[in-house]
């Protein structure tokens, strides 16, 4: 019962998210001057509709997963939310002082996908492109789901098949441009390398605490042991 406390403790951190969407959405009505970190590589990369599909799947990936974790492996959830949460006040500090965007083509057409992304971009502002946050929050997704045991194969399948669309769907709906991209991947994966040798050395000191400990109760048992037979 206090193990499913904790676990449903954890939960509250999960309201960083609105937090972190208000600091989004008002770095993203500042307006003022905007780069374009476009590259050559951009120009070949296709505009495809259908691929709003993962870009908006992604809140329900992101929620799904962080819940999941929590109930799985609190340490592996504890440690993914730290990464995201260093990892997004980081996306803060450059859509304040480094401000990008990114150029939207015209839509054509009345399908489905078309119509979906129309709203997208009538709701999102061209800004806060570098580092991607959608792409950020999923590749630390990805990375955490490595650390938790005992999952089916259908499960890891579904976090990186739907993963990569997700990064990948950033790209095709023209929402993102590479350099986004490598950004946001190169931040998860520096912060989640320097939070897992700070974690193992805490964990490697708390070994060695206890080793310390039971050498001493050894010691004690020890002496007490040759006490009493010097007694006899």
């Amino acid at each position: 019962m206090t193990k499913l406390r904790n676990k449903l403790a954890g939960l509250f951190l999960l309201l960083f998210f609105p937090i972190s969407g208000w600091i989004y959405n008002y770095l993203n009505d500042l307006g003022g001057p905007a780069v374009e970190l476009k590259t050559f590589a951009d120009n070949y990369i296709p505009i495809i509709p259908a691929f709003v599909v993962p870009y908006i799947l992604w809140y329900a990936f992101i929620f799904g997963y962080l819940v999941y974790f929590c109930f799985k492996d609190t340490k592996v959830y504890l440690f993914t939310m730290t990464t995201i949460v260093i990892g997004e006040i980081l996306c803060f500090v450059f859509y304040y002082f480094y401000q990008t965007t990114v150029t939207r083509p015209d839509l054509h057409g009345n399908g489905v996908f078309t119509m979906l992304l129309e709203q997208i971009y009538q709701k999102d502002n061209p800004y806060n492109c570098f580092p991607s946050i959608h792409v950020l929050t999923t590749y630390a997704i990805m990375l955490a789901s490595l650390q938790i045991k005992r999952k089916h194969i259908i499960n890891t399948l579904l976090i990186h098949v739907l993963g990569t669309l997700i990064i990948l769907s950033t790209l095709f709906t023209k929402q993102h441009v590479f350099l986004d991209v490598a950004a946001s991947m190169l931040i998860v994966s520096v912060i989640y390398s320097l939070l897992a040798m700070v974690f193992s050395t805490q964990i490697l000191v708390k070994k060695q605490r206890k080793k310390a400990v039971w050498k001493k109760k050894f010691k004690r048992s020890k002496t007490a042991v040759q006490y009493i037979k010097s007694q006899k």
